[in-house]
């Protein structure tokens, strides 16, 4: 697999990934006290809420990371770990492209 196809997955990684986060910041908005709806669903409506925020904060993160990666193709640092400076697998990169680290790094 050539820089090329790797640039093009990030780019779609990207994507999706914006999109979720838009999706995420609309689930994330406001309760309006003023809703009507019960005391049961109002607690369960501001627990998806704080779940949704979660994933928010990840995907923000992803997005990062994916961007990170994606100024570093045709650099010596692209697929490089960030803790041992060692190549990341192909495959890892591949799979996870928003990663930063080899697997044995990463964990």
């Amino acid at each position: 697999m050539d820089s090329d196809e790797i640039k093009q997955k990030l780019i779609e990684q990207i994507s999706l990934t914006e999109k979720s986060i838009e999706e995420y910041r609309e689930l994330t908005k406001p309760i309006a006290p003023d809703c009507a709806i019960g005391r049961v669903s109002r607690m369960d409506a501001i627990n998806n809420k704080s779940v949704s925020e979660a994933s928010l904060r990840q995907a923000e993160s992803k997005l990062r990371n994916l961007q990170r990666v994606f100024s570093q193709i045709g650099s010596n640092e692209f697929g490089i770990c960030l803790k041992c400076k060692q190549p990341i697998p192909l495959g890892r990169i591949l799979i996870r492209p928003e990663s930063l680290f080899c697997v044995n790094c990463a964990q």
